[in-house]
This record gives C-alpha cells, structure tokens and sequence, in this order.
C-alpha cells in the first residue's frame, strides 16, 4: 500500500553543484516510488501481491499504472484529479542516486473504494503512504510493516506494527523511542551498503549485516524499499527475524547491480 512516482533516470559524471552545468544521459523512464517498487519487488518473491494506492488522473497516471499490471502486480488504483507525481534521479559515477520529485504525493484513502475488508486474509502488507483511516484497514492484515516516512499518519492511527522500516542517513525517516504508541515490535534501520540495526523496546539496538554486494554496479535506487519488501515477506511466512534481515539485505543489495529499481531485483 503506497505511493507511486514516474521517475525518469539521468546518469552523469556528477550531481551539479548551483549554477553548474553538466551532460547527462538517460532513456530509463519507469513508474517508481517506494510504494511500487516494493510492489513489483514482492510480486517477484510471493508471486501474487495486490498493490492499493492512488494514481493521478492522466496520461502519466494511466501509463504508470498498466506498466505495473504488465509487471505482474494486480492494482487497485483511486484515480486523483491531481497531475501523476514524477520524479528526475541523477545516477552520479558511484551508483548514488540524487533525486528531485516534482508534485503532491498521491495516497490511498480508508474512503477509496478499492476494496479494504479484503485485507484481513493477507498475509503481510507493507505501507509507504496512506491517511490514518487507510493505515487502520492495513492493520487487518496478518503482519504489518510500514516506513518510517509516514511517522505522522502512523502516530495518528494507533496501531502496533509488526515492524517499522527507516534508512538511519535519512532524516526524514528518523524514528525515536516513544515516537509511536504503541511501539512497534521491532524497528529497522538501514545503513546501506553497512547493513544496519534492529531494536525492540527497551533493549539496545542490534546489528545486521549487508547482504552480498553484486559484481556489476547499477545504482541505488530502490534499495531501500527493496529490503523493506523481503522483510515483510518473510515476517509473513513467520520466518525468523534474523533469517528476514539476512534475506532482506540480500534483495536490497541485489537491486544496486542495475540501473533503476527492477532489473537487478531477485526472484524467489
């Protein structure tokens, strides 16, 4: 459940500093944003995922939208009268992404009609964005993971996440003890290509390590939300935590040997 961004990719030798000009190349356009590349990343893994979200009510919108279908993912789409958000990544001569996004994120409301009652027979839902009603029908879900971008929604919600996803570099994503009540069971925080940690109330945070690097470098974008996808598959078939921070950082590392969030995305 999420959101969705029509991203167009630009490599250059360097993101320009103010005033700088700089070549770029790039012909990569593809519908991105965490909420759809972690669709596409658990539809690889469970082979069946249902992606609920709100698309704009254009071309861009329209186009996202069958790209994903045509990707295996069945999508369950609030038509916005808002232009499709886009997205320009700058893939700099590291394989760091640099991105501008261009637009009012789109979210998936508990008021859309796109079928809520039916969550209570999945087996795990991933959240990136939604208002707090939308947050609250997620919760029917067997197991529930969700960013720590949408620390708000989530705090006005109420619920008890199974676990909670954040990158530890991204501001935006921070997450501190007592920031959600009731806590969550566990929070997770990325360090990319260091692994990360894990921590659950009242104990000090554990480390994970990086999964295995590939032997092309693409970059990162889709990384993140690529981890945080496997976790949830794998918190949905029970397995243990450690065995779904192991696998999670292997399909989050899989993804920085391609350009863009798809091509370097495992399958199970």
């Amino acid at each position: 459940m999420g959101h969705v961004e029509w991203v167009e990719f630009i490599t250059v030798e360097s993101v320009p500093t103010a005033g700088e000009i700089v070549h770029g190349s790039g012909g990569l356009q593809v519908p991105g944003g965490g909420g759809a590349v972690a669709a596409v990343q658990l539809q690889k893994l469970a082979g069946d995922v249902t992606f609920f979200t709100a698309l704009g009510d254009d071309d861009l919108g329209r186009r996202a939208g069958q790209e994903l279908r045509a990707m295996g993912v069945e999508v369950r789409a609030v038509a916005r009268p808002e232009s499709q958000r886009r997205a320009v990544t700058l893939v700099d001569a590291d394989g760091e992404r640099t991105i501008t996004v261009i637009g009012e994120r789109l979210a998936p409301s508990g008021d859309d009609d796109i079928g809520w009652s039916d969550l209570a027979g999945f087996d795990a839902v991933y959240v990136t964005a939604g208002d707090p009603s939308a947050l609250q029908a997620a919760r029917r879900a067997g197991t529930m993971v969700a960013t720590s971008r949408i620390l708000k929604e989530l705090q006005e919600a109420k619920i008890r996440l199974d676990a909670l996803v954040g990158s530890a570099h991204d501001r935006a994503e921070r997450y501190l003890p007592r920031d959600l009540v009731p806590e969550p069971h566990v929070v997770v925080r990325t360090e990319g290509s260091q692994g990360g940690t894990w921590q659950i109330p009242g104990a000090a945070p554990r480390r994970f390590g990086p999964g295995p690097q590939p032997p092309q470098k693409g970059d990162t974008y889709g990384c993140g939300d690529s981890f945080a996808a496997a976790l949830t598959f794998c918190l949905g078939r029970r397995d243990s935590l450690r065995t779904a921070l192991a696998f999670a950082s292997e399909c989050g590392a899989a993804v920085s040997g391609a350009i863009g969030p798809y091509a370097g995305q495992l399958s199970l």
